[in-house]
């Protein structure tokens, strides 16, 4: 039922003889193309909302202890419990690392991770958490390893951002989260909802300096052919003008 009420939203929705409609990973336009009845030309694909290249630039992998950073909304879909138990995982196993949360619970979410769980989880050692930050560039600056096990994105912004950082990803193979990155070139992807998988990826990557170092580099040079904001904000323009002048 809540099937059939949504492909009829979208079929009332998207019938205007003049639109574009706009994407961010192929999975939503097939899906979307599927249940609407939308025409393939009236589909456009542009990956995610940009980064200012500028603000986020490359920087050395931080010396020290490494920081694995995971920062989202404080959501169980975003991969939070997976996160924490590899994090717990690779402490048992002796590896050597900060696991870092950065952002709130979003109270209004039903899916927020109370804040009673993440103050237990710094009680316990497992993780560090630093809040919500507005200075991204410098948090990421910090981290040698960025990490979202995401259930379902459109093209997340933390992975544009470390793309332009310069920093290796792991993300789930999902859609939104595989298609920000290029597999196996700027990061790895791993199963969802395996928190096994996830360790496993963080360890080979956190043993790997050399690879690490590869895949930034392979992130920026992503981030300035895909991800820069004065590009995106252009293709935004250019539909609005193409649907102005059809008009």
């Amino acid at each position: 039922m809540k099937r059939l009420l949504v492909r009829s939203g979208y079929r009332i929705a998207l019938r205007h003889k003049n639109q574009k409609v706009i994407f961010q990973n192929t999975g939503d336009r097939s899906t979307v193309l599927s249940m609407a009845g939308l025409a393939a030309s009236d589909a456009v694909l542009i990956r995610g909302s940009g980064a200012d290249l500028t603000r986020f630039t490359p920087q050395p992998l931080p010396e020290g202890v490494p920081v694995v950073l995971l920062a989202s909304r404080l959501l169980w879909n975003k991969g939070i419990q997976e996160f924490v138990n590899a994090a717990k995982s690779l402490r048992q196993r002796g590896v050597s690392a900060r696991f870092v949360l950065v952002g709130t619970p979003d109270a209004a979410s039903p899916t927020s991770v109370p804040e009673r769980q993440i103050e237990e989880w710094v009680a316990e050692g497992a993780i560090e958490w630093w809040g919500q930050r507005s200075d991204m560039e410098a948090v990421l600056a910090a981290a040698n390893l960025v990490v979202l096990p995401s259930y379902s994105e459109g093209i997340p912004k933390i992975l544009i951002e470390a793309a332009a950082c310069g920093r290796p990803v792991v993300t789930t193979d999902v859609p939104g989260c595989r298609e920000a990155i290029e597999v196996g070139v700027s990061g790895l992807v791993v199963p969802c909802r395996d928190s096994v998988a996830l360790a496993g990826a963080i360890e080979r990557l956190l043993g790997d300096p050399a690879m690490c170092k590869r895949m930034g580099e392979a992130g920026r040079a992503l981030a300035e052919r895909e991800y820069d904001v004065e590009n995106v904000a252009r293709a935004h323009l250019r539909i609005y003008s193409d649907l102005k002048a059809r008009a």
